[in-house]
């Protein structure tokens, strides 16, 4: 099959490129004319992806089975623009499009990309994103200021499990890797009773990790011991009224030993630390269609978390730097012993009421569909720190409310053009007390909203253009040691521009969806740090937020996928972003106007083929590229380019799969995040750059059996 001319230069004239890699083909031979529509759910109406006015990935079940991912960080990668920081066992934070925090300490932060899974906030806690059972995972790229407010200045990640089915149906998962590596996951869904379905899903994962502590002699101090279960009910009460039920508990107890004075994957520590989370959660969604002019939505939810985040602080063992270990005698003895350790109890509770006109109640003479809502959130958290340098445990409470009214309308201008605006006005209040005597109280109103204007030129071909503000909270820095000018910070604002087009080519064998942006941010939210040199030489790293003065993002996203023929398909994204901060110098003087922002590599890329030779036996080989990007705003340590090379074989039959599969082929050594500052007492705590590595090559075989 060949490319026209006219349809490869509109694909080039529009360096706007955009298609989904969310194979639309199953794992099995499928005809062109079979493809799947691929429908946005997380916005107020489900949309046909094709027809959607934003840059977006929609990540199948297709994509975790080809790279058996178990977790979100580890699918990412196949989005462009999206990135990820560790410094935890699992992510918790994502920056899209070069924005989003990286770590959190002592003090409360206001993530910039939200996570949403089945209708409950997860944002900031975001490491349970185990992914079986997971229909799809969708990723909007830039601000979502109407539909899901100060959580999502860069964007949001909604992840949607698969829904109860009106036929029994099962599924179990078997995994085996290496690293003593193993998972075992079983679904269960069908009919309760003529009016009930129900889902019941329950998945564990056991690794020893990719660290060697040496000086323990262990191969497993940064474990994963991860268990989710998650049970759905859809209940059909009348004609008029669905309920959709969902609980949730996790329950990860993970190890934390990552950090090593030799920057590789072998350590030294003597007190390995932990990351574990356990939460429950609870969300009911309400949809009653029985009044004439609207459909009344609404959505209730609850969480409550309990997070535990420990480590050996020095990095070290007691005696590393004892005169017969090291050999500048001048540092004999000059070692500290130190660990940090974080708990945290996090609870959070969400109401919205949404109305949607239906048919017939259109404004400005049947021309204008319109949504209108309420939403209102309780945060509550609160943190004990043991620390080795504190007299007494550090305690903290912090609580938070907040109230947004939205709309949305959403004008059909004539047969082809659409014009979409919308707005969200939200008031936060916060009051927050700690045992450093510590008290402050804020309260911010904040404004987002959208304009959207798109044009259907035929069933294939989809342009639009777009204006999004984005916001997120102000706050206050905590730490006792901190002068008053760095106490507080500002509500932060982002101006997205877009531009995008997205296009069906060769009779649905092929997708091209693309985005051109320039974001515009206003007293941008930065991490700072100072380090604070202790008596006994060793130091103590105070990390902070304050506002820069402005800065920019811009770049291109391009997203394809195209099914040669019954043998062959090819997918693929790319990712180019060019970002700098204006008038800003950090705590350490330096000035970084016209600098990068942390963790926005200049281009990201994806590149795939799956390779079909018969109905049971499927290959698939992949490329995911990242440049080079800043670990910090508060130093200018940076990691390195990288190109990965995932693979997998399959063998597919009518009610099973058996697939051998790596990820990282060649087992690239990398670094997914980076330090700067002296913590080695055999060299005198000279500063120098410290990285977490990511993971290196992991293989297994994985066996889906479906009944």
């Amino acid at each position: 099959m060949k490319l026209t001319k006219s349809t490869l230069s509109l694909a080039v004239s529009s360096v706007l490129f955009s298609s989904l890699n969310a194979n639309a083909f199953e794992e099995e031979n499928i005809a062109p004319a079979d493809v799947e529509i691929i429908t946005v759910t997380s916005d107020f109406r489900q949309k046909n992806l094709l027809k959607t006015p934003a840059s977006l990935s929609i990540l199948t079940s297709i994509e975790i089975k080809q790279r058996n991912a178990q977790h979100l960080e580890e699918l990412v990668a196949v989005s462009p623009n999206v990135n990820f920081a560790s410094g935890s066992q699992r992510a918790r934070y994502y920056q899209i499009r070069g924005i989003g925090e990286r770590s959190q300490f002592n003090e409360p932060i206001n993530p910039s990309v939200g996570m949403i899974l089945d209708g409950i906030d997860f944002t900031g806690i975001g490491s349970i994103a185990s992914l079986f059972d997971v229909q799809q995972t969708e990723i909007f790229r830039g601000p979502q200021g109407t539909r899901f407010g100060a959580n999502a200045l860069a964007g949001m990640i909604n992840i949607i499990t698969n829904a109860p089915s009106d036929e029994f149906e099962g599924a179990v998962k078997l995994d085996l890797g290496n690293y003593d590596s193993y998972g075992l996951g079983l679904a269960l869904s069908g009919p309760a009773s003529e009016k009930v379905n129900y889902r019941l899903a329950a998945s564990q994962y056991k690794s020893d990790g990719f660290i060697e502590n040496t000086h323990l002699k262990k191969s497993d101090t940064n474990n994963r011991d991860e268990t989710s279960i998650r049970g759905k009910l859809s209940i059909q009460v009348n004609n008029n009224l669905t309920i959709d039920l969902s609980a949730f508990y996790f329950d990860f107890d993970n190890g934390y030993d990552a950090f090593s004075l030799d920057n590789t994957r072998e350590t030294l520590s003597d007190q390995p630390g932990f990351d574990s989370q356990d939460t429950s959660a609870l969300a009911a969604k309400f949809t009653y269609d029985g009044f004439n002019a609207f459909t009344l939505v609404a959505l209730l939810s609850h969480a409550d978390s309990d997070l535990a985040y420990g480590y050996d602080e020095d990095w070290a063992y007691v005696g590393i730097s004892a005169p017969e270990n090291i050999d500048n005698q001048d540092y004999a003895y000059w070692e500290y012993s130190s660990t940090d350790y974080y708990f945290r109890d996090k609870s959070t509770q969400t109401i919205e009421f949404r109305v949607l006109s239906n048919s017939g109640s259109e404004l400005f003479n049947g021309s204008t569909t319109w949504v209108a809502g309420i939403y209102f959130k309780q945060d509550d958290e609160d943190l004990q720190r043991q620390y080795t340098y504190l007299d007494n445990d550090f305690t903290s409470i912090f609580e938070t409310q907040s109230i947004a009214l939205y709309g949305q309308f959403d004008s059909q201008l004539n047969a082809k053009w659409l014009l979409t605006t919308g707005i969200r006005v939200e008031q936060r209040s916060a009051d927050y007390i700690n045992s450093d005597s510590f008290t402050d109280s804020f309260n911010d109103t904040m404004i987002g909203g959208k304009l959207e204007l798109s044009y259907q030129q035929d069933n294939d071909n989809f342009w639009y253009g777009s204006i999004n503000r984005g916001y997120k909270t102000g706050g206050a820095n905590t730490n006792g040691s901190l002068p008053d000018e760095l106490r507080t910070f500002e509500p932060e604002y982002l101006l997205s521009y877009e531009l995008g087009y997205k296009v069906s080519l060769l009779d649905n064998a092929a997708f091209v969806r693309t985005a051109i942006f320039y974001m515009d941010r206003e007293d941008v939210q930065v991490k700072s740090s100072r380090t604070v040199v202790r008596g006994d030489g060793s130091v103590e790293f105070m990390s902070y937020l304050d506002n820069a003065a402005t800065g920019s993002n811009m770049g291109v996203e391009i997203e394809a996928n195209w099914q040669i023929n019954e043998l062959f398909e090819l997918y693929g994204s790319l990712g180019l972003l060019d970002t700098e901060f204006n008038d800003f110098i950090n705590a350490n003087g330096d000035s970084l106007s016209g600098r990068e922002q942390a963790h926005a590599p200049n281009y990201q890329f994806n590149l795939g083929v799956s390779i079909q030779p018969s109905e049971h036996w499927l290959v698939n080989i992949s490329i995911d590229g990242k440049d080079e990007f800043y670990f910090s705003d508060s130093h200018h340590e940076q990691s390195e380019s990288v190109a990965l090379v995932n693979a997998s074989l399959s063998y597919l039959d009518d009610n099973y799969q058996i697939k051998v599969w790596a990820r990282n082929l060649t087992d690239e050594d990398y670094a997914n995040r980076g330090f700067y500052f002296g913590n080695d007492p055999r060299d005198g705590y000279t500063a120098k750059q410290y990285t977490q590595l990511s993971e290196p090559l992991v293989f297994g075989v994985t066996l889906d059996y479906q009944f």
